[in-house]
């Protein structure tokens, strides 16, 4: 006997619930045209309960931190609605009152810092994630609603120490996934990789997954099977719609649903080797061998002479970014490297490139195999980056983020892979 409205972003399935009403601008006659996440969805009905009830709707911005946080997690376009919202979102986050958020700040050592997008991505969106991924989703609802200081304190603890937990988990599937892949895959001929594992953590195989798209540039299905019963996260590259893929396979899935490049499913374990060989036909008739080459679009070759806090601050005005709108990449070739590359971290490259008199710090996260390439003092690298400030102990500069790198070639012509 209880009404229900539901709030939806994704691809509308077969059949839709009964509700009173369902909002959701992918559904089909919906003339919308923003591609909002889950909780622009759910702020652009907020506006409307207070426009008909002719409440002031300004009242909601005290809400948009919470908006940007939802927006950059959930990866949609950051252009339209979506940019507003983030903009002035993330503005808020930094200096907000919501115990839940100031806590989730704190822990993750973000307290009074400005926010970006990738901070939220990378750092916030995790946390939020690891207990909903290992646990109890509900704990992250109260963390985001609870009004207690204590309380919000105690899950932000939680949080944070469970996400720990998580990390643990991915890098010990990943490598079970690889080592997996390289007896079921043909990395030369497929056009996708399709994993299945007893016991996999169902609320990791959607970040592994996306690691392996990321590391082959190929779509990606993993599957966690328990019980007879597999349940899967999938992921897709430009050009490849994993819900029109899903769609050609739906006879040997129990369920399925998501977006172009994101998706669940679930399958009876005795049809998982079909679907993997369907899936592959699916893919190897959908994506051309272009198709599943890595593609790095850059915006302009420039000198390093040029990069100053000019070109910064100019670059900072179209932020914040995200898919569509991405920050510049710039290319510069013949770069000189200076003393000895070296890496930090999880396998990340530091070095010190010049060309003329500009001389200039630079960060490959992921890049540290390179320096077998470009080990000597002197040697000349082509380069592919964007341009940024890192504050590190109270100290902000200009850094110089890799996107490519590679030996000078005296041709020039070969370009950048």
């Amino acid at each position: 006997g209880i009404d229900v409205i539901i709030t939806d972003h994704h691809e509308q399935g077969e059949s839709i619930p009964k509700a009173c009403a369902v909002i959701n601008p992918k559904q089909i006659g919906c003339t919308y045209g923003e591609e909002l996440s889950g909780v622009g969805v759910a702020y652009k009905f907020a506006q409307a309960l207070y426009r008909s009830m002719s409440q002031n709707e300004s009242e909601l911005d005290q809400h948009l931190d919470l908006v940007a946080l939802g927006t950059s997690a959930d990866i949609v376009p950051l252009v339209g609605e979506n940019r507003i919202f983030t903009k002035f979102g993330l503005k808020q986050i930094s200096r907000t009152t919501k115990p839940g958020l100031k806590s989730l700040t704190f822990v993750s050592g973000l307290m009074g810092k400005d926010i970006s997008t990738g901070q939220v991505v990378f750092i916030l969106a995790p946390r939020i994630n690891a207990l909903g991924r290992l646990g109890d989703a509900g704990e992250a609802v109260r963390l985001l609603s609870t009004r207690d200081e204590r309380v919000a304190s105690e899950i932000a603890r939680k949080l944070d120490s469970e996400n720990k937990r998580r990390k643990e988990i991915d890098r010990a599937t990943l490598q079970d996934a690889m080592d997996q892949m390289y007896e079921v895959a043909d990395l030369e001929n497929d056009k996708a990789i399709i994993l299945a594992g007893e016991g996999w953590h169902q609320g990791v195989i959607g970040i592994v997954a996306s690691r392996l798209v990321e590391k082959y540039h190929l779509p990606t299905v993993m599957i966690s099977i328990t019980n007879g019963v597999g349940k899967g996260s999938a992921r897709s590259i430009p050009g490849f719609h994993l819900c029109e893929a899903l769609k050609k396979c739906e006879d040997l899935l129990i369920k399925y649903g998501g977006h172009k490049y994101a998706a669940g499913l679930s399958i009876k374990q005795e049809n998982v080797e079909e679907f993997r060989k369907r899936f592959l036909s699916v893919s190897d008739v959908s994506l051309t061998s272009e198709d599943i080459l890595p593609k790095l679009n850059i915006d302009g070759e420039i000198e390093l002479s040029s990069i100053n806090d000019e070109l910064v601050q100019s670059i900072d005005n179209f932020s914040p970014f995200g898919p569509q709108n991405t920050r510049p990449v710039f290319l510069t070739r013949n770069c000189e490297v200076v003393g000895r590359p070296y890496t930090v971290g999880r396998n990340h490259l530091r070095i010190k490139i010049r060309k003329g008199t500009a001389i200039f710090d630079v960060i490959g996260y992921g890049f540290g195999d390179m320096v077998k390439h470009i080990s000597s003092e002197g040697c000349l690298v082509d380069v592919v980056y964007v341009v940024e400030y890192n504050t590190y102990n109270n100290i902000t500069k200009i850094q110089i983020r890799l996107k490519d790198i590679k030996p000078t070639v005296s041709t020039l012509s070969t370009g950048l892979g």
